[in-house]
């Protein structure tokens, strides 16, 4: 399951990235590319790696408004879910 949550984020990004355009678009897109690549990854990102993903989605989110903008604080709250599993800091 945890890493369904790697798969999820990055499908709710995908969401994001269509309802957004310009820059933020592709941004969004790159980070769902990203995610995706993690989750099919034999290791867990650490705790470092999610941080920036997070922080990234964070600076997505106050760039993006309505369907983007929740579907981006959805992929957000998933990566920090999986986070809660990863051992470490």
């Amino acid at each position: 399951m945890p890493r369904e949550l790697l798969r999820e984020a990055s499908g709710r990004l995908r969401d994001a990235a269509e309802a957004a355009s310009g820059d933020a678009q592709k941004r969004i897109y790159d980070q769902s590319d990203a995610l995706a690549s993690l989750a099919a990854r034999d290791r867990d990102p650490d705790h470092g790696r999610l941080a920036r993903h997070t922080n990234s989605l964070e600076e997505l989110a106050d760039e993006t408004e309505g369907t983007a903008h929740e579907a981006i604080m959805e992929a957000k709250e998933k990566i920090s879910t999986f986070r809660e599993g990863v051992e470490g800091v």
